[in-house]
């Protein structure tokens, strides 16, 4: 399997193998919250508190509905 194949997959959504737009969200916030915090640590860049809080919310918004998905009846 390549790279692309497993992100692609990754992505995939549990119905019709499609690329969920929560799932692409949710890794977007992720990586830009990781940023934010190694660029805090090791530069001095700070983030405000309200920009920090608000993109946590997207990434456990969208974990929450990715793991309702896989529960809920289909």
């Amino acid at each position: 399997m390549n790279i692309l194949g497993g992100i692609r997959s990754m992505l995939a959504d549990g119905v019709d193998g499609s690329v969920s737009s929560k799932r692409v969200i949710t890794i977007m916030a992720t990586s830009l919250v990781s940023l934010a915090f190694v660029l805090n640590m090791f530069t001095g860049l700070k983030v405000e508190q309200y920009m920090y809080d608000s993109m946590m919310m997207i990434v456990v918004a969208g974990l929450g509905t990715t793991v309702a998905e896989k529960f809920a009846k289909k």
